[in-house]
């Protein structure tokens, strides 16, 4: 079994596709998947179904769900029910679908963002920026993009956009550390219009901006995000990116790639900070 997360719900057996159509199989199919290996309790399950109001025929009606999708396996088994049943089994209190652990993207993604994160922190810029690169090109759309997500996997979803943003961050810095300033200019402008109230990204933009000779257009990207928080929060910038602002203004060396001996941009990457310290 194959099933990929990142994008559209693809699920396969033996090459062949058990995602069903209906909504809510296909949301069973997909919370299963999130975790595969572990049982997912009825009660999860009928929350993702039917949030606080599951109807009274919620119990029998999942089961019809789980038939569903056992039905589909067992004919990706060439008509196996009960290989199927192995493979989905019924526990206590709730279902397992077992997978190998490298049979799904999203547990991939997460293992080479770990990667990254260590080789960055230990300054392996070169090999951090391959490794994070190879997680972002697994996402193929929005995760789960064609699934009507419901609590429990909005919350995934919502931990695998913040572990996409956060692998794009790295990946940035491991690119500003190895002088690829002006290449990343113009991804940089795109990001901070998609996210106005980003400061790190903001931040890499004004490095990028001013390590490229454009220190006017450097601090034009400060006064936009200053414009944007106060207009969107009514506060002011963080200290941080004052200090980057003032650090431009003087053109300091310590900007420069060749004296940039610390993380300036990711203050939340405790890997680094350690290394540093």
């Amino acid at each position: 079994m194959i099933a990929r997360l990142l994008g559209p719900l693809d699920v396969r057996v033996n090459g062949f596709s058990i995602v069903p159509t209906a909504p809510k199989p296909r949301k069973v199919l997909a919370l299963l998947v999130v975790h595969a290996n572990r049982v997912v309790g009825t009660s999860t399950l009928m929350r993702e179904l039917w949030r606080e109001e599951p109807p009274h025929s919620s119990a029998t009606t999942l089961q019809t769900y789980i038939l569903l999708l056992r039905k589909l396996l067992a004919e990706a088994h060439g008509g196996d029910m009960h290989a199927a049943k192995q493979q989905l089994a019924t526990y206590p209190g709730g279902y397992m679908l077992r997978m190998s652990g490298d049979a799904v993207d999203l547990y991939e993604f997460d293992r080479l963002c770990v990667l990254g994160r260590q080789q960055l922190g230990r300054r392996e810029n070169e090999a951090a920026s391959r490794t994070l690169r190879r997680a972002l090109d697994m996402w193929q759309g929005n995760a789960l993009v064609d699934v009507r997500l419901g609590p429990i996997l909005d919350v995934e979803v919502s931990r695998l956009e913040e572990s996409c943003l956060g692998a794009l961050e790295q990946r940035i810095e491991a690119d500003l550390r190895l002088g690829r300033h002006h290449e990343l200019v113009s991804e940089l402008t795109a990001l901070t219009r998609k996210f106005p109230l980003y400061e790190n990204l903001h931040a890499q933009l004004m490095l990028a901006l001013y390590r490229s000779g454009r220190k006017a257009s450097a601090l034009e990207a400060y006064h936009q995000l200053r414009a944007n928080f106060v207009d969107e929060l009514g506060l002011e910038p963080s200290a941080r990116m004052s200090e980057l602002h003032s650090a431009i203004l003087a053109s300091r060396s310590t900007l420069d790639v060749s004296s940039y001996p610390r993380p300036l941009l990711l203050d939340n990457f405790e890997v680094e900070r350690s290394a540093v310290s």
